[in-house]
């Protein structure tokens, strides 16, 4: 009976049920329904356990840092930079935009707050330069999926965490997928400009401009410098390496470019704690929707069944990438990688797919979900910050969800892409 908990979860989804309480409500009736009344018990003690973890820690650290760095003026200062570089070719807003959530990816890590902090400033001014408001919601939205990819990433760190994988090897293998997905939108964006006349944002900067734009952008993009760097040295955890960002953010903002003031800091704290809460919250529940997928044996059913499928490894993760677009669309990608990741994880390892490798896949799919129509997460934060329908941002999207998706199957079927970095620096065999 068990094995209904995946099912009715979803019609829990369909109703209109937060993901936290279907996550808990579905096992937890058919638990009592099988006459298990003891394993509710456990399950709902699994909450609390799933979120009681010093690697989960990283989460609301480097939250925190994204804040920081925002309400400090550092993501104005990436965007300034980004348009120095790029503003002057045609679509040059777009181009920025796409730029500006690479760099920004390296703060964060976050697709919400990507959209958020950069589509509050871009997606006036793309309107403004003539650019219609689903084009620019739609771009914002579409890049924004690069800020879990380019390292730091959150949902790297909740995979390392539930399969017991390196934080830093997965940080690695995601730097070539995520800058791939970028210059994937930006020759999207190229072609779209010659073919509709898109505006150049500015006159072309002279050298001398652009250097003045380096320096003021020198600090914020020292930072995925100083976390990486002080990983793949041995100097700090990644946990460690959040807690340093958060500190590093601080120092920048308060003293160094005295873009944030002490006053400024109860608010930037209570927004990173809701939304670590949040995230958390989802870890700790998916966590506990875990413990009754091991009870009801469903991954040893669905391996059977998928095998029975075919052995073909590149055809299983051909019908896999399918999978994981559609529970994308409706499911954040957090508890997607949680309630997937040790049922798929151990059927491809065993067909001799690398484990690092099937977690960029599952990480980079999931993350492209985030703004696939009809529940794409952030298509609704791109709604919300632009005033525009969700329904015509989502028709907006489709050619740069074409070009993700293709970058999802370079991906999966050239390993080489995610693994040369980690293999290079001794993370991965």
């Amino acid at each position: 009976m068990l094995v209904w908990f995946l099912p009715l979860f979803l019609i829990f989804l369909l109703i209109g049920l937060p993901v936290f309480f279907g996550l808990l409500a579905a096992p937890g009736i058919l638990l009592w329904l099988n006459g298990q009344e003891k394993d509710i018990t456990l399950l709902y003690r699994n909450v609390y356990n799933g979120m009681d973890s010093f690697p989960l820690m990283a989460i609301p650290f480097f939250m925190l840092a994204g804040e920081l760095m925002n309400k400090g003026g550092i993501t104005m200062r990436l965007v300034e930079f980004a348009q120095a570089m790029m503003g002057h070719f045609r679509g040059g807003l777009a181009h920025v935009n796409i730029l500006s959530s690479m760099l920004f990816a390296g703060l964060s890590g976050s697709a919400v707050a990507d959209t958020s902090a950069l589509g509050s400033m871009l997606i006036p001014a793309m309107e403004k330069q003539g650019y219609t408001r689903k084009f620019a919601a739609a771009i914002t939205a579409a890049s924004s999926v690069i800020g879990p990819i380019i390292p730091p990433s959150g949902i790297m760190i909740i995979y390392a965490y539930v399969m017991g994988e390196s934080v830093a090897a997965l940080f690695l293998a995601g730097i070539v997928p995520g800058i791939m997905v970028g210059l994937g939108l930006m020759l999207m964006v190229k072609l779209q400009a010659d073919k509709y006349d898109f505006p150049v944002a500015t006159q072309k900067h002279t050298w001398g401009e652009r250097g003045q734009a380096s320096l003021k952008a020198f600090f914020p993009l020292l930072t995925p410098v100083i976390i990486l760097g002080g990983i793949l040295v041995g100097v700090f955890t990644p946990t460690e390496a959040a807690a340093v960002a958060v500190a590093y953010a601080l120092v920048i903002g308060l003293f160094v470019m005295r873009t944030l003031k002490f006053r400024d800091l109860p608010e930037v704290l209570n927004r990173a704690g809701i939304t670590s809460a949040v995230v958390l919250l989802l870890v700790g529940a998916a966590m506990a929707f875990k413990t009754v997928v091991s009870l009801s044996h469903a991954p040893e059913a669905m391996a059977e069944f998928v095998l029975s499928l075919t052995s073909n490894p590149l055809i299983l993760l051909f019908l896999i990438n399918l999978l994981l677009f559609v529970v994308g669309m409706f499911l954040d990608a957090g508890p997607a990688i949680i309630i997937l990741g040790p049922i798929l994880g151990p059927i491809f390892v065993s067909l001799g797919v690398d484990p690092i490798h099937f977690a960029i896949i599952m990480s980079v799919n999931l993350t492209v979900g985030l703004a696939t129509p009809p529940m794409g997460l952030v298509l609704f934060v791109a709604s919300s910050v632009s005033g525009e329908r969700v329904e015509a941002i989502s028709k907006a999207i489709l050619p740069f969800l074409a070009v993700e998706i293709a970058v999802i199957f370079l991906i999966t079927y050239i390993p080489a892409i995610s693994m040369t970095i980690p293999r290079l620096t001794g993370f991965a065999n």
